[in-house]
Order: C-alpha cells, then structure tokens, then sequence
C-alpha cells in the first residue's frame, strides 16, 4: 500500500486547475463589446436604429426621416444644402451649379425675372451636370465583351439563372456607367408611375407641364402590360418609361437637363435638393422587374442603386445595414471652407479635404432607447442615430438630471452641439371621421370643429415640454417654426387666440372651463354623448411601439382627453404599421411631426392643403384636411416670393387652420445631436441629410477610450478565485485527515491480527 502523501486528490488536479486556467483566459480577454473583434479599429461609422429597418428605399417613394439615414447616402439629388452655413444656402451636388429660371409668358414670349407671378405661364430650368459622375457598381450596368447587358434586356434573366440569390452583390460581373440628363428624366416620369408609390406626385403633377396627363397615360400602359394578371402579383412586366415623352421633362444633351414647371413656383428649386429629384438609371427598374427578384426581396426599395459617397452592401431585415465607400464616387467633392458666425474654427480643420472621410456605415437595430444610450456612453455607437436630431436634448436632459452624470459626459468628451431648427411635433384629427373630423352636415361641422378646439385647448404643451424635458422646445401657436420667413412663433402677433389668451401681457393657455363649454356644445357634456349617454372613446394611434419611456408620454396624452371625460385608447404599432393606417384613413387621433423638406413656409403648409391629401392623393396632408378657403390662398402663396403680400396670405392661412383646429399645434422641438470625441465635424441641422460624408473618425482614439471606459472588473473574478482555492485546501486537509485516520486503522488491524 502507497503512503497516503504519495495519492493524489481527483478534485485539485482534474476540476480545479482547469477551473482556474478558464478563468484565467476569460480574466484576460474579458469584453463587453457588441462590436466583432477589432471592428474598432476600422474607419466605420457606428449607429443605430429603433425597430424597423426603412420601408422605402426607392427615391421616388422614400420620405420619411427614418430612410433618410439611408437615401441621402446613396443617391445625390441635382442639389444640396450647405453643411455649416446658416440660413441654410442653397449648392450644387451633381448640378454643375444653381440654376435661376427664365420665365414665359402663355404666347411664350421670354418675361424679365421679377415679373409678376400672375404673368408667368411657365418656368425654365436649364441644369448642367458634371461630367464623369459613375454610378456605384451594380449588375444592372454589367455588360459582356459585345457591349451586351449581361443580366437584362440583351439576355433576360429566367428563375433558374436568378437561383437564389438574394443582393445584388451576389452576381459575378458588376458595372458602372456616367450619369446622364435622361436618367433624372426617366426619375421624374417614375412619380406617375403605377408601380411606385410616390407621396409627391399631387405637388410634381400640379407644376411639371404634362406630369398630370402623363400619369393617365402611363396608368393606361400599365393596365395594358398587366391585363390577365393578378392584382396581387408580384412579378410584372417591365414598364419601359423610356417610350413616352414628357413634355415637362427632357435632355437637352448628355450633360443638360431642362425642365419646365408651369407657371411661377419659387419653391421648385428645394425640391431639386430632395431624392425625388435623384436620378433613376432605367437598367436598375429593368434589373429588378424581372421574374424572381421581387420574391427574393430584390428591387430599389431595398437595393437603392445611386451616384452618391456610399453604396448599399448588407440588408438584414430588421437587424443590420451596412454602406461602404462607393469606389466610382467622384473625386471632385470637397469639404468646406466657409462656416456660420458662431461655428467652432474645429469645423473648418478638414476645409479643402476630399469627402467621404468614412469607409463604411454599420447601422444596428435596438428595440428601445436604452440600449442606444447606453452604447453611446460606453463608447460602442459613434452617434446614436445619425438622422434624428433629438438625441442632444435627451443627454442634456440626463445631464440636468444629475450631477454625476453631467461630470461623465463632460469628462468622456461627448459634444451635443444644439440649434434651433425647422421642424415641428403635432397631434392630429383625421378630416375623414365622422366624429372628430369635418363632418357632413354644416350644423355637425360646426360641432366637430367646437370638439377639435376642446381638445387642443385641454392638450397642454407647456407642461408637456416641462414634463419630459428629453422633448426639448418650445409650445407652437401654428404650423410655422421660428426661422423663416412669415412665421409670428414668439412675436405679441402670434399666439393662437382659439387655445390661448393674453393675460397681464402674457400668453396663457385658456381655463380648461372654456373647453368645457365647447366641448358641451359640440355634443359631448362631461364627455358623453348628450343623446345616448354614452362615453366619447376616441383612438389614438402613436408611431411606435410603447416601449417604457414611451409609455409615460402616452398616459399623459390619455390624461389630457380625460379632464373632458374624454376616453383615449391608445393604438400604438411600429411605424410601417402606422403608415399603412395613414394611406387608409383609419385613424381618428394621431401623433405626427415634420422635418422640414426646404427652409420655406410653403413646405408646412402643404401639410394642410386639401389635394395634398393622404388617403386621397397618397400626399403629406395626413389629417386629409380640406378647405376651399385655406386651398384658394396656397395656391395663391405659391407664385409669390418673400414680402407683404405673401405675409398676408400666410397670416390669413394660418387663422384658418387655428379655427378650423385640424391640429392641436404642438411644440416646435430643439435640434441637438450626440458625438463622440473621436467623432469630428458633427454639426446638427434637418436639413442637411448626407451628413455623412462630413463626419471623420479617428478610430485609434476609439479603441483607446473604449478600453478606458469598458475596463473589465477583475475583482469578482480574483475573489472567487481564492474562494475556489480555500475549499479546495479545506477540503484537501478533510480528505487527507481522513486518509490518516484509515491508514492508522488499517495498521492497528493488521497488529491485532499479528
């Protein structure tokens, strides 16, 4: 028998060192990173996005905020706006410069350029373009060595030779080509599309000459192509808009685009800053009309095919996007020179410097907020999401909050540079619903119009902004933001006299006794239908899914209808779901806003004009508001450039919609967006959309800061290293001790037995 200090004890040696040396390897390499390893260290921009991915990534259909991120990265329109200077200005992108009109008469006799607006028939814009601008790689463009597009027309892709593929990048041969006038052309005729939604085809058809008639034409084409076919079908035959002209739209040469626009519209020149205006290759709607591709999820919404800095690579529904570096992009797009007074001299250190400065741009879905705050602070998102411009004031909101937490940011160097922007939040009444819209009858208008005022007299603002401070800005009288010019935000002239009155010389919101009378006189005594006895329960539908911090905004809403007696049901959905209600009228109460399209009072109040309509005319008017008086002075306001006539117009325009109350006004929100230290050249501003290609990394800064702030805590690890060390010595002596007492046992048997 081996003495007992000579066995070995299976616990040590077989569980505990391994134990200990796992423990050791996750001590070493222990990160909490979300990022892939060494991710970090690239020239990537990384972001964020709250639950859905983008529904519309096709130029002529996107025009939400949330695809912006996405659009203005990969398409460039004609032009742009300048990235510091403010008031905003506009500049040439793939423009060759910023147009002015000439004007004619209806005998189409050329008009001096201040003529009346009344005497001008039609608009000329004559647009050079650069020359050598590619188009990002794409199999659309592919050719074989007989100058044959390899994928369309020349040879038609079957099902089989598609496989299943699902990018664009999953084909061998890629291809490029120079953009040209036709393609803006073509683009222009895609907004009378049937197979397109295009929310601005309302506003195109009333100012494009022809668009109108154009879209009879092209709806008859269609319906030609597809007769036979189900309306549920997803493959449909190519719609060649190349084979109709368009009077309104035309290439005078490879590198000029004219286009005419009926009448005088001193507007149109913003429109040609948005990607309605982006150029659209007809190889791309020929690529993606073919059998097969839009099962597989194939075609411009989620394949945008642009000239622009970036150029779409992953597409995981819901999950993740990347952009990278288009490698055709021009070498002609430099970083400015000029700021605005105020602006920090860092802003101009990359002045002269050819752009973009990033690589590639990761977005990641995260279903709430929490999670993007928290990958800011910890230094795993760049910018928590680059085209919302709130994210500022909910950080100086933590930062009020909280000593504490104004230290950590001051000392992690984030920078939440603010401004007062052109955009607004509103609550809004369907036109369309019997109870808290127009209304058949002249004596019932009359009651839902006294229903709507109630209302928005009962919502508070002031205490809304108050009250959640990360909603930073100021209560809003009217459509119209501070900042352009007819705007009264602010001014003794402007307050809303319907919801507000002026007391000592200052503007308070009315008693809520006055609500309570019109709400009686609408019908609705204490909030029960005078006649049945019956509660008013209105719905509410709300643009996102009710997360926690969501949650509390939308109680305080339902409290607000409740001091009527007033019952709100909350329909909250994710913001697809809530888009496709808006297209069917089936809303009644609903929460919506505006980013401003231009810097111009024209682009609030088309919200609100009849034939702009959402449900009727697929437009921006989503309350389907409709008044032949409000109609009338639009359409007048549009001919006339800033001065006391459209002031008047404006005045007129705006005390209609107050007594009218489609809307109860809101607030006009604060823009301030969140960067990191390493990020550089972040300036806010709604207008401007390509952002991107204005921001530079410094991605060892990155690497280094994350390390500093995500430093593992060894300490639990090392305690329960010794906690493991001290049971097994313990339990080592236990087990020793009782190999002393059977070995002495055994030697004291072995003597009695002698």
């Amino acid at each position: 028998m081996s003495p007992p200090s000579s066995r070995s004890f299976p616990g040590l040696s077989g569980l505990l060192l391994p134990w200990l040396l796992c423990t050791a390897a996750v001590v070493a390499g222990c990160n909490n990173s979300p990022l892939p390893a060494g991710e970090a260290a690239t020239n990537t921009l990384f972001t964020g996005f709250q639950e859905k991915s983008p529904r519309h990534l096709d130029p002529t259909a996107s025009y939400s905020n949330d695809e912006t991120k996405i659009t203005y990265q990969v398409y460039e329109p004609l032009y742009g706006y300048h990235y510091l200077k403010r008031p905003y200005q506009l500049v040439p992108k793939v423009a060759a410069a910023v147009v002015a009109p000439k004007y004619f008469d209806r005998a189409g006799q050329p008009l001096p350029d201040d003529a009346p607006g009344e005497q001008v028939a039609l608009s000329v814009y004559d647009v050079p373009l650069r020359h050598g601008v590619l188009y990002a790689p794409h199999p659309a463009f592919a050719k074989d060595e007989q100058g044959r597009l390899r994928y369309h027309s020349d040879h038609a892709l079957t099902r089989e030779e598609l496989g299943d593929r699902r990018s664009p990048l999953a084909f061998e041969h890629q291809g490029t080509r120079e953009l040209v006038a036709d393609d803006f052309v073509y683009a222009i005729k895609r907004h009378a599309s049937t197979r397109v939604q295009a929310p601005v085809f309302a506003v195109f058809s009333a100012y494009v000459l022809g668009l109108k008639d154009y879209g009879a034409l092209i709806r008859e084409e269609d319906r030609k192509l597809r007769a036979g076919l189900s309306e549920a079908a997803l493959d449909k035959p190519f719609l060649d808009l190349r084979k109709y002209p368009l009077a309104g739209a035309e290439a005078l040469d490879p590198h000029t685009l004219r286009i005419r626009i009926l009448g005088k519209y001193p507007q149109w020149p913003y429109w040609m800053a948005m990607t309605f205006l982006a150029p659209v290759p007809w190889e791309a709607d020929a690529f993606y009309a073919q059998p097969g591709m839009a099962a597989k999820g194939m075609s411009l919404e989620t394949w945008p095919v642009g000239t622009g800095p970036y150029m779409a690579t992953v597409y995981e529904q819901d999950r993740r996007h990347v952009l990278e570096r288009n490698p055709n992009y021009r070498r002609d797009d430099f970083y400015p020179c000029e700021a605005a007074p105020g602006d920090a001299r860092e802003l101009l250190a990359d002045c002269g410097k050819p752009m973009p400065f990033i690589d590639r741009i990761e977005f990641r879905s995260e279903k709430e907020k929490v999670p993007i705050k928290s990958k800011f602070i910890q230094g795993y998102s760049d910018v928590p999401e680059i085209e919302r411009p709130e994210w500022g004031i909910e950080f100086y909101a933590d930062a009020d909050d909280s000593e504490a937490t104004r230290q950590l940011f001051a000392e992690r160097g984030f920078t939440f540079p603010r401004a007062v922007d052109v955009s607004n939040w509103y609550v809004g009444f369907n036109w369309l619903d019997p109870v808290i819209g127009k209304g058949d009858t002249p004596e019932q208008q009359a009651k839902n119009r006294k229903l709507r005022q109630a209302l928005s007299i009962a919502i508070d603002w002031e205490e809304y902004v108050r009250v959640f401070p990360n909603k930073g800005g100021e209560p809003a009288h009217g459509p119209l933001p501070a900042g352009m010019f007819g705007s009264r935000h602010g001014t003794p002239a402007g307050f809303n006299p319907v919801t507000h009155r002026m007391v000592n010389g200052e503007v308070r919101r009315r008693p809520l006794v006055d609500a309570e009378r019109l709400i009686a006189e609408a019908g609705y005594p204490g909030g029960r239908d005078a006649k049945s006895g019956r509660p008013l329960v209105l719905n509410y539908d709300y643009q996102r899914i009710p997360t926690p911090e969501l949650k509390a905004e939308m109680d305080w809403m339902v409290k607000q209808f409740a001091k009527l007696g007033v019952t709100l049901e909350i329909r909250a959905t994710d913001y697809n779901q809530f888009q496709d209600k808006m297209r069917k009228g089936k809303q009644q109460v609903f929460w919506w806003g505006w980013l401003a399209d231009y810097p111009d009072a024209e682009n609030f109040l088309f919200l609100l004009y009849g034939p702009n309509a959402k449900v009727a005319g697929d437009g921006e008017n989503a309350a389907n508001y409709a008044n032949a008086e409000y109609d009338r002075r639009y359409e007048r306001l549009r001919l006339l450039d800033d001065g006391p006539q459209k002031q008047q117009l404006i005045d007129e325009m705006v005390a209609l919609l107050r007594e009218d109350a489609p809307w109860s006004f809101g607030f006009f929100p604060y823009s301030a967006s969140a960067f990191q230290p390493w990020v550089h050249n972040g300036k806010p501003g709604v207008m401007v959309r390509d952002m991107a290609r204005y921001y530079r990394l410094d991605p060892a800064l990155r690497v280094a800061k994350q390390a500093e702030w995500n430093r593992p805590q060894w300490w639990p690890l090392v305690l329960m290293a010794l906690a493991a060390l001290g049971v097994a010595w313990l339990a080592r002596r236990v087990f020793m001790a009782r190999e002393r007492s059977t070995a002495r046992g055994k030697a004291a048997a072995g003597e009695g037995s002698a």
